[in-house]
């Protein structure tokens, strides 16, 4: 080899530098055959990206839920379910039936006594138009002509309070009771009037009082008086 001539030196010389010359090109590109990136144009995400789903609310997308209210004539009402909202109506029979003063005309009947007693029916009557009820005691007080009550309040005997319908015209009556005071020894008064309240009024109406003296003071000077009953007690 020592006798190679200069021109077969320059040639293997050209060949070996191209060699090197193309051997530090294919270092210099990397990986061979890698497709060149592509170019973001603009505000274009770049094609191979894939955008994350939007981040819940936690509310259901009204366009494809169906909304839990549908409107009819105004009034929201549940779609998904009957409206129960009712408004309460109380039947007539829940309403009030008892009689007010306004309602009634007051009497004292005729005495009855007996063993020693002085008796009295105390009379409401039905003066209305409509059918109304008492049930219970009546509030009673004798009183001067200046309206001054004379003696105590009356005591309530026992008894079982019975709703009375009155029809109008028709009455009921309780008892007014009371020792008589020539025998019980009681001092007395002669009332001008008894004061008489219906049952569960406020108002009361007033009659004038002709039984003469009654107990006001002293022993057995109580006036009882009873539940009503029907009927005028006579």
């Amino acid at each position: 080899m020592a006798n190679s001539s200069p021109a077969r030196r320059r040639g293997t010389l050209l060949v070996g530098t191209a060699a090197v010359l193309g051997l530090l090109t294919a270092c210099g590109n990397g990986d061979v055959g890698a497709a060149p990136a592509k170019t973001v144009s603009g505000s274009a995400a770049p094609a191979t990206e894939t955008s994350a789903p939007p981040e819940s609310t936690g509310s259901p997308d009204p366009a494809d839920t169906p909304s839990p209210v549908t409107q009819s004539g105004g009034t929201s009402t549940p779609s998904s379910a009957p409206d129960t909202a009712t408004r309460t109506v109380k039947p007539d029979s829940a309403k009030s039936t008892r009689c007010h003063t306004s309602e009634l005309r007051a009497a004292v009947g005729r005495v009855d006594p007996g063993a020693g007693q002085e008796n009295f029916p105390v009379v409401l009557t039905n003066k209305s138009s409509r059918t109304c009820t008492l049930r219970g005691y009546p509030g009673a007080a004798f009183v001067n002509a200046s309206g001054t009550q004379l003696g105590r309040d009356p005591e309530r005997t026992s008894g079982s309070p019975v709703t009375v319908t009155l029809r109008p015209g028709q009455s009921a009556w309780a008892g007014l009771t009371f020792s008589n005071p020539q025998i019980s020894g009681a001092k007395t008064a002669k009332p001008a009037s008894l004061v008489v309240t219906p049952p569960d009024e406020r108002d009361p109406l007033k009659v004038t009082w002709t039984g003469g003296a009654v107990p006001v003071s002293g022993n057995a000077s109580s006036v009882r008086l009873t539940v009503f009953a029907p009927g005028s007690g006579a």
